[in-house]
């Protein structure tokens, strides 16, 4: 835009004439907008701005007024980008556009992910700001089925093909020139026979080939780049190769303009560099595609076509073509296509794709299924109740998607730095070919040329630019295979800051479904007769204690029996005339309201009260005929995750709207180290607050249905649920277990993945600290190695692939937890405890 133009934003939350009066006030308050005009139909703001730099402003303004505007996120393809420097720019280009609020690019899957305020931004602005850049975009359609690793296959047999070709023509050269160096003697046979000038002719013609057909790009890119002031890894390959190729030139067809001692070609360095740089990108090309394998697989499960009943009959039908409502059929053994609901039939279902649990799911009428599951044996019919983006799986790949390109706080510190390392190589290699011209030996020049060149070559960005992206799709990819969805990238760099792990307990540490856990008996009563007259009068109580009475009955066979004159009593419990008997059911308050003594099984209930079951009398003719427990029992897997976790050098805390006896039982049976209870669903927040104290990170673990604030707040946000229930968007990290194994296997993700982080960057810049004054001849003086610049190609192209195959090992990382390990001690990395508290 230019000074004095119009804004035009979508805003939200208007619904009124007095909405539109707040939002014209507080844009025209904002200094350098006028001309305001607010549209509550089309709920636009547009307004007349002196400047790009007001439209934060008004941002902010609209944000402070109450009705903030609306947002949206587009995903780019970015072309051309070689090293961490281009990221850099590409990054600088987009922030530019006035109304783009955040940018991430990542190098390694080669996109831009651009988060915008609607009306103010169009994708043409961004696409012409990043081609203007130098850096050509194209929108990337987050709900394609294209396999995302079929362009970098593309590219890396195209890369193959150049390399190869390169190679062939190369090697002749490098035959000619260093010949002598590996037979002794081929340099006076060149001599006798076809004359070294002829051999400088054909090392000319065949390098003019390699430079200009398979290593063009380099120029092409790289001198642009140099020429707009922002030079990248091609302007380094670009100035190094076209340095020595243009030295060789002159000592060829120009010998007199260089002293006699000083005459020699490098064509063979040329044509090397190109050959070894292709190489290295033809190998990056490979690890790249494979960094992506997650995503190939998650699309992998979509299935392309499905059974659908048109007028009963099922007709094989596209699954961009079902929607939601249509009934489809499914045989033994096919993929299902969509999201639904299974309205007839049974079968057992692998659900391990997606949740990671190795065994089938039951499945029958009213159960619900996920797209990209398989059917065993058995058939059924359901409904489609989610289809295309809205399914389980497409919110899958999104999510993966979203966290590959991610960029964590540890990146913010190498952008900054490699965004101005090309130009410093640059100036450094100028310096270089200075310091060895002024006090060089003689021939200085040919020194200078060749310490200069291996600096440039040897001083590429790339791995730099590549040690966190690479590491974070490949981490996050394979922890989606394990059922641990990162739906916030940055959650993979908190996880390993955090100290403690506070759990809600019921369908996280607990089943989440009371059942009947106890019934102890008072003489003369025999358990079915007790059994079937309670779960008779509990059958008519939607509370979910009277389900787990009633299931347990069902489980039996107990006798079903009609009921009378059935009533619910507030507060107390429920009372019902049932096959001759009066039949009472509830709390000890309700036998003392009526009169009936429970003395002889008051020690019994005080007992199951201890073990943190919920007590129940039951009375039949005026008599106590029974005490029940009924308790939400804890997860199979809760009380080794808990060690896990333990053993990771973490603190557990549980926070339970429970009375205190019950949530200490709990923690008693599973190990947890403190325990917040009796709080109300609103407080969960004020209880992560207090479990904060002393500067502590928290990661709460919810069932992502109730737990929206408490999830939000933590430091980490880990929703455990199934898959299709559970609240995403308030989570950072999505579990699609049902059990606390897949916390244990976060964490374990989150420690490899940063490690392996670290070991990359150390590994890049590592390389270029120690290796720069190699190639600018710091060895020289004492030891008369000078590194050649055939060698710093080499060494960089490695450097590039050490830091891919190192993140590919990522790949390897195995679940801590699986169901094989549920009954044993649980084996995990250490590290110190941090210090919590006692209760």
């Amino acid at each position: 835009m230019t000074p004095s133009t119009n804004i035009r934003v979508s805003v939200q939350n208007m619904s009124c004439a007095s909405c539109v009066g707040r939002v014209e006030r507080a844009l025209a308050a904002v200094p350098g907008v006028d001309a305001v005009n607010v549209n509550l139909a089309s709920e636009t703001a547009q307004a007349q701005i002196d400047s790009d730099t007001r439209v934060p402003a008004v941002i902010d303004a609209l944000e402070r007024a109450g009705y903030p505007a609306r947002t949206g996120t587009v995903r780019l393809n970015i072309a051309s980008m070689s090293c961490a420097s281009c990221v850099g720019r590409v990054d600088k280009a987009l922030e530019a556009v006035p109304g783009v609020l955040d940018v991430n690019v990542n190098l390694a899957s080669e996109t831009a992910t651009v988060t915008y305020v609607e009306g103010a931004v169009e994708l043409s602005d961004l696409l012409k700001a990043a081609a203007d850049a130098g850096y050509p975009a194209e929108p990337a359609d987050a709900t394609t089925t294209e396999d995302p690793g079929a362009r970098k296959q593309t590219e890396a047999r195209e890369m193959a093909r150049r390399t190869a070709f390169a190679a062939v023509l190369a090697l002749p050269v490098f035959l000619l020139e260093m010949g002598a160096h590996i037979v002794p003697g081929v340099h006076e046979l060149i001599g006798r026979t076809i004359g070294h000038q002829t051999s400088w002719m054909i090392q000319f013609v065949l390098t003019s080939v390699v430079l200009f057909w398979p290593g063009r790009h380099f120029y092409l890119k790289g001198f642009p780049a140099l020429l707009k002031g922002a030079p990248d890894m091609n302007s380094l390959v670009a100035v190094g190769t076209g340095a020595a190729y243009l030295y060789s030139l002159t000592a060829l067809f120009a010998p007199a303009l260089l002293p006699e001692t000083a005459r020699a070609v490098y064509f063979e360095a040329a044509a090397v560099i190109v050959v070894l740089i292709l190489l290295g990108r033809w190998m990056e090309a490979r690890a790249k595609g494979r960094t992506g394998a997650a995503i190939q697989k998650l699309l992998g499960l979509q299935a392309r076509t499905a059974r659908v009943l048109v007028d009963g009959e099922p007709q094989e039908m596209a699954i961009e073509r079902i929607v939601a409502g249509d009934i489809l059929v499914v045989r033994p053994g096919e993929r299902i296509a969509v999201d639904g609901e299974v309205i007839q039939g049974s079968a057992h279902v692998d659900e391990s794709m997606i949740t990671g649990e190795p065994v089938p799911v039951a499945k029958a009428e009213g159960d619900p299924v996920t797209g990209g599951t398989v059917n065993g044996t058995g058939s059924f019919q359901f409904r489609a109740t989610r289809v295309g983006a809205d399914t389980t799986l497409a919110q899958i790949i999104r999510m993966v998607e979203q966290a590959q390109g991610a960029k964590l706080p540890i990146q913010g510190m190498v952008d900054r730095i490699t965004l101005w390392f090309v130009p410093a190589v640059m100036a450094l290699a100028a310096l270089t070919v200075l310091v060895w011209l002024v006090v060089g030996p003689s021939p200085a020049l040919s020194y200078a040329l060749v310490a200069g060149v291996s600096v440039l070559i040897i001083a590429c960005p790339c791995a730099m630019g590549l040690a966190t992206p690479t590491s974070i799709m490949v981490g996050t990819g394979r922890a989606a295979e394990m059922g641990v969805l990162f739906r916030k990238g940055d959650a993979l760099q908190q996880l390993t800051s955090v100290d403690v792990v506070a759990l809600d307990k019921t369908g996280t540490v607990t089943e989440g479904r009371p059942e009947l856990t106890d019934l102890v008996l008072a003489e003369d009563f025999e358990r079915a007769d007790v059994l079937a007259l309670v779960a008779a009068v509990e059958a008519l109580s939607e509370h979910p204690i009277a389900e787990a009475i009633v299931r347990t009955a069902q489980a039996e066979g107990a006798t079903r029996h009609e009921v009378e004159d059935f009533a619910s009593i507030t507060g107390y419990g429920v009372q019902a005339k049932i096959a001759g008997h009066d039949v009472l059911v509830g709390a000890d308050r309700l036998m003392t309201r009526e009169g009936i003594d429970i003395g002889a099984m008051a020690d019994a209930e005080r007992r199951l009260a201890e073990q943190g079951r919920t007590a129940l009398f039951a009375a039949v003719d005026g008599k106590v005929a029974a005490v029940i427990g009924v308790a939400d029992p804890v997860k199979p897997a809760s009380a080794a995750a808990i060690r896990a976790l333990h053993d990771l050098g973490l603190k557990v805390a549980m926070i339970t709207g429970d009375k205190r006896e019950t949530a200490l039982a709990i923690a008693r049976e599973t190990g947890i180290d403190h325990v917040i209870a009796g709080v109300l669903p609103d407080g969960k927040v004020a209880a992560l607050d207090e479990l904060r104290q002393g500067g502590k990170q928290i990661a709460f673990v919810g069932d992502g249905i109730n737990d929206a604030p408490a999830l939000a707040h933590a430091d980490v946000g880990i929703a455990i649920g199934t898959g299709t229930d559970v609240a995403i968007e308030s989570a950072d990290v999505v579990l699609m277990s049902g059990d606390l194994r897949g916390v244990v296997n976060a964490f374990e993700v989150s420690g490899r993945t940063m490690r392996n982080i670290r070991q990359n960057l150390f590994w890049a810049f590592g390389y270029n600290v120690a290796l720069i004054p190699v190639a600018a001849g710091l060895l020289y003086p004492a030891f008369g190695l000078l590194l050649s610049p055939v060698l710093a190609a080499g060494a960089m192209a490695l450097s590039s692939v050490f830091v891919l195959t190192n993140a590919l090992r990522l790949r390897r990382v195995r679940a801590v937890m699986d169901e094989s390990r549920l009954p044993g001690p649980v084996q995990a990395p250490t590290r110190s405890p941090a210090p919590l508290a006692a209760e």
